[in-house]
């Protein structure tokens, strides 16, 4: 009996780790240094004005144009500095996106795609601003 419980705890640690490293290899390398937090964002379609965000999920901000959606995504190139990110979201769209990392606090995100039947193509400039409060928009 004691080696029944044993087993069923070890096999749990197993999947637990196991769970762990696939959610580790889902990040780009690229996006290994650059921290979650509070993010201004420039160069968004229909704005003039920066736009601040919370961002929990950096890897995220390859899917920017579809952050409402839920989608698949793989890394097509990773090189420590820059990333390609191509995704999918079923019926809401695809992208592909290449977020070059100038400095852990600072990225520059091109992206283009079909969303909503429609295309987009525009280039980000985000930069890391501070940790995310109660007030910080979610994305």
């Amino acid at each position: 009996m004691a080696g029944m419980i044993r087993g069923r705890y070890l096999t749990g640690a197993i999947v637990a780790a196991a769970a762990v490293a696939l959610g580790a290899a889902d990040q780009p390398e690229a996006l290994g240094a650059v921290k979650p937090g509070l993010w201004e964002l420039t160069g968004l379609p229909g704005t003039t004005a920066a736009s601040r965000v919370c961002i929990h999920d950096v890897a995220a901000l390859s899917r920017f144009e579809h952050r409402a959606s839920h989608c698949s995504s793989k890394a097509l190139s990773d090189d420590g500095r820059s990333t390609v990110v191509e995704y999918s979201c079923g019926a809401a769209g695809f992208g592909r996106t290449q977020i070059d990392v100038i400095t852990p606090r600072s990225l520059k995100i091109a992206t283009q795609g079909i969303a909503d039947s429609l295309p987009f193509n525009y280039t980000l400039q985000a930069h890391r601003v501070g940790d995310c409060d109660a007030a910080s928009p979610v994305h």
